[in-house]
């Protein structure tokens, strides 16, 4: 029989990836004593956390983006995925850090984490050795009684906060997609509004860093949105009214061409891109890649590809950007107002499902892995509860 793992305040149980084929997990426990923190550490139980194929991106991604190197373990074989979501300080040796205060960022997929913080106006930001080396916005931790886009007042651990559950599924999700249309706007710094193309080609329609980015294309109105999405899911994202037009994969060749288009890809799907960039050719203005959930197929040769190079879109560098330009107050009023937009409009579309405990925790990830969740549920998971006593 397979040991069962379970996380109680003495022990931290961490679910790992095996960083060379992410479908493969394994749940490690280990023991942290009264007294174990060292001075200017804290430990924190991890109350929930979001799984998504946005998570799998960051596994597939790891090596090039240094996504491993947030949690490092000392068996390199496998590594620690960050998901984002929400923790409360249980222990503290940082003089600034108190107990029982409760801060949103990123985290391994566990029951508790250590960090060495050093306190901020809003939270804190890790500075672990090995957190030196990654943008600001990958180590910083807000602090609930200081975050401008904290949902609600009331919280729980195990789904009371349906606000917070939200919160950890679109947040960061929905901040790309946001970034995304922005670039697109300003045609990436040019001035010139989506490249001067009539339409833009949203591939992988239905995951939720596109609903964000389309659904903030659509108040815009500068071009027509269109949505490429698997013929299962054709119905769910017309029915969400951000889109223009939706169709299946196998139609992009009946999308008109006057005018021209960019293209955003949330999938990785190598045909998918080839059958875009074919069928526009140097007609598309500009082609970019934001994930990877279609994590079994080979990457497109860039080579190959008719129309533009893609070009990888790296949210952080986008979050400075903005930062400089719009200044760090309004930056975070303008993703403040839009993020509580679209997470209200999320209760319409998306429900949201608890895996409560590490074995639960395990199966989510390997759900979301094999595309088995379907694209209006969130999956939010607490690895901290031992479902036996819950």
């Amino acid at each position: 029989m397979e040991r069962q793992h379970s996380a109680d305040e003495h022990t931290t149980v961490t679910l790992e990836v095996r960083r060379d084929s992410v479908g493969d997990t394994r749940l490690i426990t280990e023991s942290h004593g009264p007294g174990s923190l060292e001075a200017g550490q804290v430990r924190l139980r991890i109350d929930r956390f979001a799984i998504t194929a946005n998570n799998i991106t960051y596994a597939v991604f790891g090596d090039m983006l240094g996504y491993w190197d947030f949690f490092p373990t000392e068996d390199t074989t496998f590594g620690r995925v960050p998901a984002m979501g929400w923790a409360t300080v249980v222990e503290s040796r940082a003089d600034d850090i108190s107990l029982g205060r409760r801060f949103y960022g990123w985290y391994p997929m566990a029951s508790h984490v250590v960090f060495t913080p050093t306190a901020t106006n809003d939270g804190f930001r890790d500075d672990g050795a090995h957190r030196q080396a990654h943008a600001p916005v990958y180590r910083a931790y807000v602090a609930t009684d200081a975050d401008p886009m904290y949902p609600e007042p009331e919280h729980g651990t195990l789904g009371a906060a349906d606000g917070e559950d939200r919160h950890a599924l679109l947040r960061g999700l929905f901040l790309t997609g946001f970034l995304a249309e922005e670039f697109f706007a300003d045609g990436g710094g040019s001035g010139d509004t989506y490249f001067g193309a009539a339409r833009v080609l949203v591939l992988s329609a239905s995951s939720k860093t596109a609903i964000g980015f389309a659904q903030r294309a659509h108040l815009r109105g500068a071009v027509d949105v269109i949505g490429v999405t698997s013929a299962a899911n054709v119905a769910m994202v017309d029915g969400l009214g951000y889109y223009d037009q939706v169709i299946s994969y196998d139609g992009i060749e009946s999308i008109p061409t006057e005018g021209g288009a960019v293209s955003i890809d949330m999938a990785g799907n190598p045909a998918s891109l080839a059958a875009v960039h074919t069928h526009f050719g140097d007609g598309l203005a500009y082609s970019m890649t934001v994930g990877r959930s279609h994590h079994d197929a080979a990457p497109a040769v860039d080579a190959e590809l008719a129309g533009p190079v893609p070009q990888l879109f790296f949210a952080p560098s986008e979050v400075g950007r903005r930062q400089d330009e719009w200044g760090r107050a309004e930056y975070a009023h303008r993703c403040s107002a839009a993020i509580a937009d679209f997470v209200e409009g999320s209760r319409s579309w998306m429900t949201v499902e608890h895996r409560i405990g590490p074995e639960a925790t395990q199966q989510a990830w390997r759900d979301v892995h094999a595309g088995a969740v379907d694209p209006s549920v969130g999956l939010v998971a607490v690895v901290a509860a031992d479902p036996a006593s819950s």
